[in-house]
């Protein structure tokens, strides 16, 4: 935990900062987690960095799309239990002085990839029913939050029950979303920074680790795209040409301090302790948002791949592009 030095205050936000390391590795000592967190705790933040269940046999999760899933869900059920855990201290004594309705969670590769699906998969019926793994066995995502949540279902089975593990923000640090239609128009804020050469979660979208036996992941181009069209409150920070590492070594890296202050300028306006309504709606006429999408003949589109569209915004701008995958 990193809390504000000499800050007397009793409402402060929360951000949970999830670690990277494909679900093989890494821990919430690294670089980027102290140094994110040390940030933030700065700001006026309360902040965590959260260690998470990890794949125990590095081939099968590298080898199974049900491993894939299983070892994912099992760690956003860590990190929902995270987020119960500082409204359950909330109850009962308050004694991180937190704002209970100003909590964020986020992470850098793999541990945006837990704080995005951890937002954005709502309920268990979001998820398929019938898949096919590499070796060509069926099987049922939705029976795999069962099994694991047990009567808890998509809460899962890490403690702290009885509290809300609703969140009020995603930070994503070179993350992605299995499936963007997951992300709809009751959702929460989204702010994501990413490298357009990131060959360890597609900019655009395509399996992760850029193994054909790994699952898909879309980052932060088609995230944003569906966030657009479904009025989901978010901005993005693009780095042309940067891959996947680049907040690695934390703040020795000039672009992961940039990241920092974007993340903090974007979640600034939705803090309580601010007028929200006014700064959420300056914040909203800020952003270029995205009003539809046609084809060549005018005709409406939604998003497709290997197809030439127009994209047409709420500034007037238009622009024409082909999603390859």
């Amino acid at each position: 935990f990193y809390t504000p030095d000499g800050d007397n205050e009793i409402n402060r936000p929360v951000i949970l900062y999830m670690h990277g390391g494909s679900f093989t590795a890494g821990d919430k000592s690294t670089s980027d987690c102290v140094d994110f967190c040390e940030s933030f705790a700065k700001m006026g933040y309360v902040t965590a960095s959260l260690n998470y269940r990890l794949a125990p046999n590095i081939i099968n999760f590298l080898t199974s799309n049900e491993t894939q899933y299983e070892t994912v869900l099992k760690a956003v059920s860590d990190a929902k239990a995270a987020v119960r855990y500082f409204r359950k201290d909330f109850a009962n004594g308050n004694s991180y002085a937190i704002d209970p309705n100003a909590i964020f969670v986020g992470g850098y590769s793999a541990g945006a990839v837990i704080a995005i699906h951890q937002a954005y998969i709502d309920n268990v019926i979001d998820l398929p029913t019938s898949s096919i793994d590499n070796n060509g066995n069926a099987f049922n995502v939705q029976s795999i939050v069962n099994n694991v949540g047990g009567a808890y279902g998509i809460e899962g089975d890490a403690g702290n029950y009885g509290y809300s593990s609703d969140v009020n923000g995603v930070i994503s640090f070179a993350g992605g979303i299995n499936d963007v239609n997951w992300i709809d128009n009751n959702d929460e804020p989204l702010v994501s920074i990413q490298g357009t050469n990131d060959g360890t979660i597609s900019y655009n979208c395509a399996p992760a680790l850029s193994s054909s036996l790994v699952l898909d992941l879309c980052g932060a181009a088609e995230m944003h795209l569906q966030a657009d069209l479904a009025g989901v409150l978010n901005d993005k920070l693009i780095y042309s040409g940067e891959g996947h590492s680049w907040a690695a070594n934390g703040s020795n890296n000039s672009k992961f301090t940039q990241a920092i202050e974007f993340t903090s300028n974007f979640l600034f306006p939705l803090l309580p302790c601010n007028n929200t309504a006014t700064n959420v709606m300056e914040v909203t006429e800020k952003n270029k948002r995205l009003v539809k999408i046609i084809d060549v003949l005018g005709r409406a589109s939604n998003i497709m791949t290997n197809r030439p569209l127009f994209y047409i915004y709420s500034d007037g701008s238009t622009e024409y592009k082909i999603i390859i995958k």
